[in-house]
């Protein structure tokens, strides 16, 4: 690689590094109430279920506070809204997750305490919380202020109220909102005038798909909460679709951070690779000092073996290891190494250099480099030991079949034994039969091959 692409590449995870650690450094705090016993309203069976999993949900993500409520009063309801101000103060990232009955009254929208009556609608300022002063609670955070209301159900107090000689209505959902401040938004489980459901599981559709995208690392908290919006829909069959109000500029602002990059390492240099550099070796017997000696008919002495001959040739350099594919990997990295993995087993089931080294120049999980380089190396070729030319003295000559009657029967090759026993090994590897054969090896000139199949598990 040239100086200027190592440049340029370590720029760029310079880079990635410093965004994902100011990502991480965002504070984070998160206000979630579920209201469920409703005295003077119908109960909500799911709210406490879907706001103790939001909650949840926010912890396991790192969110600095999380301040989680339930079946609050009125009095309660505002000290905890109050007391979220003084949380929220500098905040990067603010979140008010709430679960419960919401009205609209002339056009103004109101989370319903469990204890509220709202016999007249002038019981609501007293009886009820305004949704405007979640949103004025939340002014002094920097970067995002995001509201969750899981409130769009039935109407709990049905009819109309009256006051003062004024007629006055109370709507089933909320109504849209027109003048939302920047960096804010609002989402309904439901869109104005429409209604939420509780669903059939233990949570309400709303809350399931928040759970499963909102929390996606680096995902844009717009996109997430479209995914969120095809989710409901999806799951109510079209009879729910949640709506959002408010707007963000123009930067990416995940309610998660992407995970910081990693540097990637260089594969170490394989030992193959460093015989390309020492010349072919030829080794001869040495001339005898005088001429050959006759035997009893007249031959000459035989020639040297012809192993004695034999070239010795280097080991093929191993190819280069090439980056894994950045847009695979930023796009989904556990599905990358997933996938990987899966190949890699199939390999060490039925390895050859080939299949190996076409496999290195396409993976794309980084962690697995190493495992297969070192399963690469684990069957790598190498020559048995060279054995000395015989010397060449003047004792009389035999015939070959004299020679062949003289020879002893030999021994069962280890070397022979040991590598076949690799190769069986190499179909089905583990570390009791890895560790078993290491200790039962005969033939030290494999050794390094099993040593590298062990290192190809990941041990």
């Amino acid at each position: 690689m040239k100086l200027r692409d190592l440049l340029v590449c370590g720029f760029c995870l310079a880079a990635g590094v410093l965004f994902a650690t100011a990502a991480a450094a965002d504070r984070r705090v998160a206000l979630v109430i579920g209201n469920s016993t409703y005295k003077n309203a119908s109960s909500l069976p799911n709210t406490i279920n879907d706001s103790t999993a939001i909650a949840g949900l926010f912890k396991s993500v790192g969110f600095e506070v999380v301040i989680s409520r339930a079946d609050l009063g009125v009095v309660d309801f505002k000290r905890a809204v109050r007391e979220f101000l003084l949380t929220a103060e500098n905040a990067d990232i603010a979140v008010v997750y709430y679960a419960g009955h919401g009205v609209e009254i002339d056009g103004t929208n109101y989370l319903v305490p469990v204890d509220a009556k709202l016999g007249r609608d002038y019981d609501v300022e007293d009886e009820a919380v305004a949704l405007d002063r979640i949103i004025w609670a939340l002014q002094s955070v920097k970067r995002l202020r995001l509201i969750l209301l899981d409130a769009c159900r039935d109407n709990p107090f049905p009819g109309k109220i009256r006051s003062a000689g004024i007629r006055s209505t109370m709507k089933g959902g909320l109504a849209k909102i027109e003048d939302v401040s920047a960096d804010t938004l609002v989402a309904y489980a439901a869109k104005a005038g429409s209604v939420s459901y509780d669903g059939d599981g233990g949570n309400s559709p709303y809350a399931t798909a928040l759970i499963k995208h909102l929390a996606e690392p680096g995902l844009d908290i717009r996109i997430a909460l479209g995914r969120v919006r095809d989710e409901v829909i999806g799951m109510t069959g079209g009879r729910q679709e949640p709506f959002i109000y408010g707007s963000l500029g123009g930067a990416t602002i995940p309610l998660v951070p992407a995970p910081a990059a990693k540097k990637i390492e260089p594969a170490p240099a394989p030992p193959a690779a460093v015989a390309k550099l020492e010349p072919p070796t030829v080794v001869r017997a040495s001339p005898p000092a005088g001429p050959p000696p006759s035997n009893a008919v007249g031959n000459s002495a035989p020639s040297p073996p012809a192993q004695a001959l034999a070239k010795v040739e280097p080991a093929k350099p191993l190819p280069p290891t090439p980056t894994p594919p950045p847009a695979l990997a930023a796009a989904d990295p556990a599905l990358a190494c997933n996938r990987d993995e899966q190949r890699l087993a199939r390999l060490r089931s039925d390895p050859s250099r080939d299949a190996i080294a076409s496999f290195q120049r396409e993976l794309s999980c980084v962690r697995l480099k190493a495992q297969v380089q070192r399963l690469f190396e684990s069957i790598a070729t190498t020559e048995p030991p060279r054995q000395p030319a015989p010397a060449v003295d003047s004792a009389p000559k035999v015939t070959p079949t004299q020679q062949a009657q003289a020879q002893p029967v030999p021994a069962e090759d280890p070397c022979a034994r040991d590598a076949e026993r690799l190769a069986r090994l190499r179909t089905d590897p583990s570390v009791d039969a890895i560790t078993r054969f290491e200790r039962e090896l005969g033939c030290e000139h494999i050794r390094p091959q099993l040593r590298r199949l062990r290192e190809s598990l990941g041990l």
